[in-house]
């Protein structure tokens, strides 16, 4: 091997001898072959630097954080704003969420036109969808009803309120066919019984995230447009036998869902004299410490709709491709791992549920209080909302920045015939735009403030409902150390959850 190596440097000297100096040539033939290949290595890597190119990966840019800070900031700021509220009066956390400022005040009664034209718009994407591209990422159906719709406005009504009871597709439909019946204002025939409770929406809400999730191809134009034809149809049919408030309220999941995530907005509708609406300005949920409790169906609703976006994050880490015999870097795709995943999904509602109820009866029971086990889990399970919406916006921000590019090409040329109807066709996507160090930076950051942000929210939430239940405030702190405990935990397995690596 020695000889060898000797051998093709002293074949490359005599090559590179007519271009080098004179000393060199003659140092060279003093010194030992190994130790000039050494020098002459240093010598090209001194004297001539230059750019390190590399091949990116499709994922974007891994950036490593000190990840085990983030966990252990966030725990401790869930932690001390529980502190600080065991010991902060509750007049004065009362004052601030029933603090508002009137912004605007206005006739709500557009309803039915706005209802109208939103079915307009959903008909036409139905189109789209049915006889346009097959790509996702050119057909404007998969973009705009899981990147804007239920990504980008799930956001706008935590931000803004529930804008959905004026857009949903429904309410102008029906009300135009009872017109056209002569029913006009005439009560339902059919009454949804009491004892279903919320059970629709929860059985929709459940089949809405296996079909996302789980399901092998939620994202094809065609099918997704069938799919979201025949979910119309079906409500429209219900709202016809028991009436459009009664079926949004209870069954049909986005008015259910919506309804619930809108509680947190910081803008919120209020009557005044004469029958006037306005609008006004209060502390983010305030208007959840005014709820009432839950049913027992409509509290599992709300931590199914956390455990289903907790799962999107869980089933992609390597972990949890790991516990089911999965290489995550040969991913055998989707239809491979529908039982798994099946049961993962069902698995992490029933835990959180778990704990969650486990965490509420163990308040009770450190409360010493003969309170109804209904009634404080139906109240608490009010806290999970600010939750659910920052995971919400945790888990799919990066979606919303790249297919939100696409979507907004896309509806220019629904069909792929050419069109340009609003002068985004030819709109350049910046697949970049999440990817290198400093979007990278940015965007954990930005992840890791809302997941913290939002169980703080929570904590302050939890205080207010836990008085309206115990009375007492040392009642309401005991009672809420378990839950407060479940909320660091689960802090941390968020932030855990954005900094795993991920496959499939």
């Amino acid at each position: 091997m020695q000889h060898f190596v000797n051998s093709r440097l002293a074949s490359f000297m005599v090559a590179a001898q007519p271009f080098l100096p004179v000393q060199m040539t003659s140092f060279s033939q003093s010194m030992p072959f190994a130790r000039l290949s050494i020098l002459l290595a240093c010598a090209c890597m001194l004297l001539t630097p230059a750019q390190a190119w590399a091949h990116t990966a499709d994922r974007g840019f891994v950036m490593l954080l000190p990840t085990d800070y983030y966990l252990a900031g966030g725990a401790a700021a869930v932690a001390l704003s529980f502190a600080v509220l065991v010991v902060m009066p509750p007049q004065a956390l009362a004052a601030l969420l029933s603090a508002r400022r009137r912004l605007v005040g206005a006739r709500f009664d557009w309803r039915m036109a706005t209802s109208l034209i939103s079915f307009g718009v959903v008909a036409c994407l139905w189109f789209a969808g049915l006889f346009g591209s097959r790509d996702p990422l050119s057909n404007p159906l998969p973009l705009v009803f899981w990147t804007v719709f239920w990504v980008g406005f799930t956001l706008l009504v935590g931000a803004t309120g529930n804008l959905w009871r004026w857009l949903e597709p429904w309410y102008g439909a029906s009300r135009l066919i009872l017109v056209a019946l002569g029913r006009g204002d005439a009560q339902a025939p059919l009454k949804l019984p009491k004892w279903f409770g919320h059970g629709g929406a929860l059985l929709l809400l459940f089949g809405f995230g296996w079909f996302e999730l789980v399901f092998p191809s939620p994202d094809d134009p065609a099918l997704l447009a069938k799919t979201l034809i025949a979910y119309w149809l079906f409500n429209l049919v219900g709202i016809l036998a028991f009436g459009h408030s009664e079926w949004t309220s209870r069954v049909e999941l986005f008015s259910v869902f919506f309804g619930m995530i809108a509680r947190l907005s910081p803008v919120q509708r209020s009557k005044e004299s004469a029958g006037r609406e306005a609008l006004f300005l209060r502390f983010p949920g305030a208007k959840v410490a005014d709820a009432e409790p839950l049913t027992p169906c409509a509290t599992l609703f709300l931590l199914l709709a956390l455990a289903t976006v907790s799962f999107d994050g869980l089933m992609r880490t390597f972990v949890w491709l790991g516990f089911i015999g999965v290489n995550p870097l040969e991913f055998p795709g989707r239809s491979a791992v529908v039982l798994a995943n099946t049961a993962g999904l069902a698995g992490i509602w029933v835990s959180l549920s778990a704990l969650f109820f486990a965490a509420i009866w163990l308040g009770n029971r450190l409360a010493h209080a003969g309170v109804p086990f209904a009634k404080s889990s139906g109240l608490l399970v009010w806290s999970i909302v600010p939750i659910a919406l920052v995971y919400h916006f945790a888990h799919y921000l990066g979606v919303l920045v790249i297919n939100g590019q696409y979507a907004l090409a896309a509806i220019s040329d629904p069909l792929a015939n050419g069109w340009n109807l609003f002068g985004t066709a030819g709109f350049h996507v910046a697949a970049a735009a999440t990817a290198g160090y400093d979007a990278a930076w940015i965007i954990w950051n930005l992840q890791s403030a809302a997941i913290i942000g939002g169980h703080l929210i929570a904590v302050i939430l939890a205080h207010p409902l836990a008085f309206r239940i115990y009375g007492g405030a040392g009642q309401a702190a005991r009672s809420q150390i378990p839950l407060a405990l479940l909320m660091v935990g689960y802090t941390v397995f968020g932030l855990w959850l954005l900094s795993s690596p991920t496959g499939g």
